[in-house]
């Protein structure tokens, strides 16, 4: 009959709980034979009783407390006066002794892999006087093993890679499988390995875990990943045993055991022979089942009639052949070119050559298409030289251009402007010559590059461009010159014949044999008798002094004319002049002051006064300029600001009426009498302004009643409100301007004129006066009849 895993473990713990309780009783009858205790107000006595240790089985799962061991001392005579005390590791929350028997007991669950023991103290003590009876002992409680945990995988799951076509055997990855049960204790923690899922590739060894390639040849091509599932079972793998899984992934590595293979044996591509050099005419790739490091290409061309013009390289990327031009291919020299092209692996691995050669090749056809191409010139480059003094229109050089396409068309030759603004040259549109257009001077523009336009006739969008430099030839048109603006002094105490200046010269054409200049004094300082001058036959010349005892007050600057000739053909010359200053120097010659009026400045004025007047007349500008601000601030706008009361403006209106038309329209009666009927309320706040004209004394009229109360109404409306428009503002419209003869004529400032002035005389202009006649005439007689 077998035991089932739970009845096997029961077996085992009342096992265990025999073999402690034999070790007790063992324990209990044991004897020490240590040296004596000696105890105070007592004679001497042996020490009677000694445990080591106590074995318990972890994981009790019993409703009582678990018995221990019992502890005794030879004192004890079963009166009851003894009683037992226990300390130390878990001594009152884990195990409890009996003070009367001294029986231990577990009130706990013990678990081994917790704590696999616990150290304690026992000691007797005296009841009464709860004195030591015996000396402290010290004792372990072991905990015994059982199987209750599985084997786990701590550093599951696992990866790991081995190469493709490995041999049978070649080990892969070792896992490890830790059991927390006690290894010195039965078979709890003794662990085999064993592969549930992965055969029949792979296999590992039972103690190890050492797993391994258990079939030959294994392709990565056709299946590159396994997934394996390892097993690890305790008490060596018995029945009964705890075991625990992990997953292996295993990846097969790349090996270079496959050849590279073109999908094609050829290849045909079609380019226009315009396509330029270094251009990509085709991309080929030979196709390996391989990857990274042994899928690696290396093209070349083995063979064909385009090795020359054509060259492949590899695409590190793509692992792509590309190839490109090398040079201008040409339609009407070549219409085709063969290649053949080689593609190999780089790195090819030694144990697998047998299986065939890890190259390929195949055939590419390029054929070139024709296009219109432009007008080629002979020669990229056309050096050209002329003299800068050659005559306009004179022939520089000739370009020539033609059609490389096999219809030859006519070109027509134009110079690219951009390249010469200045237009100095010119160029026949038919035979290419070269001509000069202007003068040209090499110091202003040495060489001239220009780009010269080859056109077909019979398609001027093809063009070709040519280059031309062409190099000013120098002649001797430039005179010399001082190379610099020289300060040159002379001390007043200086001595005859002292040089005081080196001087050289300058010239802007350039010889080819060098510069080679002559000084001298011009004919009128020749005889000076103050300084003289000697040429150093090296472009340079000294000037010396003739004499002593220069004075700056007699004379402070001097002007000595220089004679500069050059060494061309023909030569040419030219005077310069040399200011020579005379200055106050020092005992070492160095010029201290060489202004003439340093002798009269302690009479004039210092620096701060100077300073000081300057800051008066600016002081004096600023204020007139804020004066000036100011007045100009004080103007009154012409455009009204509707925040200012504006007061006593008249505004008049240059407008000729249009005589007695404009009084047939409706009836001025009651403008006429507004001033005699009701007397004008003039405000207080304004001082009226207005000068009205003389007029006549009024005739009385009829009035119209309904327009003069009209119009006075709203006259009372403006009075009473002040915000009203235009705000105090009197408009007169009686004005017609400057220019009448007759000046003002209007009726509606004459009902309140006082004037004497007799208008008897507009009688006298005629019918269309009639009426103004009327109203200002003195009396019946004035009347028109």
């Amino acid at each position: 009959m077998k035991l089932g895993k739970v009845e096997l473990c029961h077996f085992l713990q009342l096992v265990a709980l025999f073999l402690c309780f034999s070790g007790m009783s063992q324990a209990e009858l044991s004897r020490s034979r240590s040296k004596p205790y000696l105890q105070s107000g007592r004679s001497r006595t042996k020490r009677s009783w000694v445990w080591n240790q106590f074995f318990v089985l972890e994981e009790y799962m019993g409703s009582d407390p678990l018995y221990v061991g019992k502890l005794h001392s030879d004192v004890d005579k079963g009166d009851g006066s003894i009683k037992y005390i226990l300390s130390g590791e878990g001594a009152s929350s884990i195990f409890i002794i009996d003070e009367n028997t001294g029986d231990i007991h577990a009130t706990k669950r013990l678990d081994r892999e917790e704590q696999a023991y616990y150290t304690l103290r026992a000691q007797a003590l005296d009841r009464l006087t709860n004195k030591p009876v015996e000396p402290e002992s010290e004792f372990v409680i072991k905990i015994q093993d059982i199987n209750d945990n599985e084997p786990k995988f701590l550093d599951g799951p696992y990866t790991a890679g081995v190469p493709e076509m490995s041999p049978v055997g070649t080990s892969v990855v070792q896992v490890t499988a830790t059991d927390a049960d006690d290894p010195t204790y039965g078979n709890s923690a003794r662990v085999v390995y064993s592969i549930l899922q992965g055969q029949p590739y792979f296999s590992v060894e039972p103690k190890t875990g050492v797993i391994k390639t258990a079939l030959p040849n294994m392709d990565r091509e056709a299946k590159d990943q396994y997934l394996l599932v390892i097993q690890a079972k305790d008490m060596v793998g018995q029945n009964g045993g705890l075991s625990g899984t992990t997953s292996v992934t295993v990846t097969l590595t790349d090996v270079n055991d496959n050849p590279p293979r073109f999908p094609r044996r050829s290849y045909q591509y079609n380019v226009p022979e315009s396509l330029p050099v270094a251009s990509v005419v085709a991309r080929i790739k030979a196709a390996d089942a391989d990857i990274g490091a042994n899928a690696e290409m290396e093209y070349k061309i083995v063979d064909g009639d385009g090795l020359g013009i054509f060259k492949i390289s590899v695409d590190k990327d793509t692992q792509e052949g590309i190839i490109t031009i090398q040079k201008d291919l040409d339609f009407e020299a070549k219409t085709s070119y063969t290649l053949r092209i080689e593609a190999a692996n780089k790195d090819a691995d030694p144990r697998f050559l047998s299986l065939g050669p890890f190259s390929d090749t195949t055939t590419v056809k390029i054929i070139v298409e024709d296009v219109d191409e432009p007008p080629v010139f002979s020669s990229p480059l056309y050096p050209m030289e002329v003299s800068e003094a050659t005559q306009v229109g004179n022939i520089i050089g000739t370009v020539a251009a033609h059609d490389p396409d096999s219809s030859n068309s006519p070109v027509r030759y134009s110079i690219d402007r951009n390249t010469d603004l200045e237009r100095y040259f010119n160029i026949d549109a038919n035979s290419g010559v070269i001509t000069t257009a202007k003068s040209l001077d090499r110091e202003t523009n040495a060489v001239h590059n220009i780009t010269v336009l080859a056109m077909e006739s019979q398609n001027p969008s093809q063009v070709g461009r040519g280059y031309v430099a062409i190099t000013i030839l120098d002649i001797n048109d430039n005179a010399p010159e001082f190379a610099m603006d020289y300060e040159t002094t002379v001390c007043e105490n200086a001595q005859p014949g002292q040089v005081i200046q080196k001087i050289s010269a300058v010239d802007k054409d350039e010889p080819s044999n060098g510069h080679q200049f002559y000084f001298s004094l011009t004919t009128d300082a020749t005889n000076n008798h103050n300084f003289s001058l000697k040429d150093n036959k090296d472009n340079t010349a000294s000037i010396l002094t003739r004499r002593n005892g220069f004075r700056r007050q007699e004379q402070s600057v001097y002007y000595l004319p220089i004679f500069i000739v050059d060494s061309g053909s023909p030569s040419l010359s030219s005077t310069n002049t040399l200011t020579i200053r005379v200055c106050d120097c020092d005992a070492d010659g160095v010029a201290q002051t060489c202004n003439a009026e340093a002798y009269v400045l302690p009479a004039g004025l210092s620096t701060g006064a100077l300073i000081a007047i300057l800051a008066c007349v600016l002081t004096l500008l600023v204020l007139i300029l804020l004066i000036v601000t100011m007045r100009r601030r004080k103007k009154e706008p012409l455009i009204f600001d509707e925040e200012r009361d504006i007061r006593e403006n008249i505004v008049r209106y240059d407008d000729e009426g249009g005589g007695e038309e404009d009084t047939e329209a409706f009836d001025m009666a009651a403008l006429r009498n507004l001033n005699v009927i009701r007397d004008t309320k003039t405000r207080r706040d304004v001082t009226p302004e207005i000068q009205f004209l003389s007029r006549p004394t009024f005739k009385s009229i009829p009035d119209n009643v309904i327009f003069r109360e009209f119009i006075w109404e709203r006259l009372k409306e403006a009075d009473v409100d002040p915000c009203a428009p235009p705000y105090d503002s009197l408009q007169t419209y009686a004005f017609e301007g400057n220019g009448s003869v007759a000046e003002s004529l209007s009726s509606l400032d004459s009902i309140s004129s006082n004037s004497d002035q007799n208008y008897d005389y507009l009688s006298d202009w005629g019918p269309r006066f009639k009426r103004l006649a009327d109203m200002y005439g003195t009396g019946p007689e004035s009347l028109y009849s």
